[in-house]
């Protein structure tokens, strides 16, 4: 028993580790504007470029676990993402930052599965399953309420790159410990990977993330969204046609017909969508608006990912009660409701008022997380566990980079569209606007930023409202899709082969 739960241990760290390297960076950005010229282009993909990578590799690398060893990948993992962090840390220009963040997906695509598949393969019972994972899903909400406070202290005393250093010290514990503590696990009868199957996995994921991310930021019509668009729609196509024709697919495709697996993987995309285009909203809000210093601001945070861990462990007991698809209902509508809240902040703020809506909002997150990552797990044979997680990886990554894509824009245009300050070079963006006013006189800077901090208020206004409006739709199909799902999963079998 003792055993079982140090590996618990070790799997949360690096879960928290990897969560908080989402987030560490949101109060960073206004710094790299400063000291590498970034543009606003390239500060969306610096914020993405990570979830980019670690989403389109997640199903090769689960898979890789499953056959060469859950433990072993891990290990490998947390070696490559050390030296991917130095590396990060130290980039000289925007366009070395992405290409450096790029590395550290890949590095963070190798972990992020293998600690989920180590999970179900060592807690077997239900009972205990569902616990566990509701431990590792709070130990993923803390960290993304960690990483703003984290890069607070680290911005607060030194350079940016700082950020990344702080992954060395947690690493060595998590490979010295990984090495001691954790069992080796595989798929005894996995195959081969397939090559192909991997190439098109991720040229879909990347392409059709790029299309969005570019369709968004600039124009649907544009040729590069069309062809990138055109490219990811038929290479993941071609991928699932391809996994219903060999005999050790990369992913099962039936998995996809259980209603609890698949509307499981799409409430968390559509969850996280909303909660990473929150993280970053706020980074620069309590910053730019409301004037408070990155430590303050990631401290005001701070809550929220706390009232995460609270839900994902009282998530367990809740199944008892509502069910299954209740316990998820539930958690998307208190979400519904934090951000509808949130559509009411002004460019002055009462921090109670916004903490309310904030420890509403965690908890929520953490009751719909825990319960749709143990229907993932529990649905998928334990030989594939690796793979399973990877899906569920997967839809939260891109979930993630998608948010901020979209949502981010839809907060951006709304921002252009009421800033009334009449120099073009303002309109951009907040922070544009503040880096003219440096070099105005002092009357005409304060009507500019003043200007700059309503607009930026209006588009958080409208960008609130949709979210609330989009996790209303998704508590609504949550509460039909997983109807029926019982509140005790047990262990599904590996099917033949074809």
């Amino acid at each position: 028993m003792r055993s079982k739960w140090a590996c618990l241990a070790i799997a949360c760290l690096a879960t928290l580790l990897l969560s908080l390297d989402l987030t560490v960076l949101h109060l960073a950005l206004p710094r790299l504007v400063a000291d590498l010229g970034a543009s606003s282009t390239q500060l969306l993909w610096i914020g993405d470029m990570y979830g980019f990578a670690l989403a389109g590799l997640l199903i090769a690398m689960g898979n890789l676990g499953d056959r060469i060893g859950r433990k072993r990948l891990l290990l490998i993992g947390a070696v490559a993402f050390s030296a991917a962090s130095v590396v990060t840390a130290y980039a000289p220009s925007a366009e070395l930052l992405i290409a450096a963040r790029a590395l550290l997906g890949v590095a963070a695509a190798t972990i992020m599965p293998s600690t989920l598949s180590i999970i179900r393969n060592v807690f077997t019972e239900p009972g205990e399953r569902t616990t566990a994972i509701g431990i590792w899903s709070s130990m993923s909400a803390a960290g993304f309420a960690i990483g703003p406070v984290v890069g607070g202290v680290l911005l607060d005393h030194f350079w940016w790159g700082s950020v990344f250093l702080i992954n060395l010290p947690i690493m060595a514990v998590v490979l010295v410990g990984g090495y001691l503590v954790l069992p080796e696990s595989r798929n005894p009868d996995a195959g081969r990977i397939d090559a192909l199957s991997v190439v098109l996995s991720f040229a879909g994921v990347v392409a059709v993330i790029y299309a969005v991310k570019e369709a968004a930021h600039n124009s649907l019509g544009a040729p590069d969204v069309l062809a990138a668009g055109v490219l990811g729609a038929a290479a993941l196509v071609v991928f699932a046609r391809r996994q219903t024709r060999l005999a050790h697919p990369l992913i099962d495709v039936r998995l996809f017909a259980k209603r609890a697996f698949s509307a499981s993987i799409g409430t968390n995309l559509l969850a996280i969508f909303t909660m990473m285009a929150m993280s970053l909203m706020f980074a620069w809000y309590l910053q730019l608006v409301v004037g408070w210093s990155p430590l303050q601001a990631g401290l005001a945070g701070l809550p929220g990912g706390l009232s995460g861990a609270v839900g994902g462990i009282v998530a367990a007991p809740l199944i008892r009660v509502l069910g299954r698809n209740g316990v998820v209902a539930l958690g998307l509508a208190m979400n519904a409701v934090s951000f509808a809240w949130y559509a009411t902040l002004g460019t002055e703020l009462n921090y109670f008022y916004l903490l309310v809506p904030m420890v509403i909002g965690g908890i929520g997150i953490g009751l719909t997380f825990t319960v749709n990552n143990d229907n993932v797990l529990a649905t998928a044979p334990k030989q594939r566990a690796g793979a399973a997680a990877a899906i569920s990886e997967t839809a939260f990554e891109l979930g993630g980079a998608l948010g901020i894509a979209v949502l981010g824009t839809v907060l951006t245009s709304t921002y252009r569209a009421n800033m009334t300050y009449p120099d073009p070079a303002a309109r951009e963006s907040i922070t544009d606007a503040i880096n003219l006013a440096s070099t105005l006189p002092a009357e005409r800077a304060g009507e500019l930023i003043s200007a700059a901090e309503r607009a930026f208020v209006a588009g958080m206004q409208t960008t609130s409202v949709v979210t609330a409006a989009i996790l209303v739709v998704v508590a609504g199909l949550a509460l039909a899709g997983l109807r029926g799902v019982p509140k005790v999963i047990t262990d599904a079998e590996e099917p033949a082969h074809r």
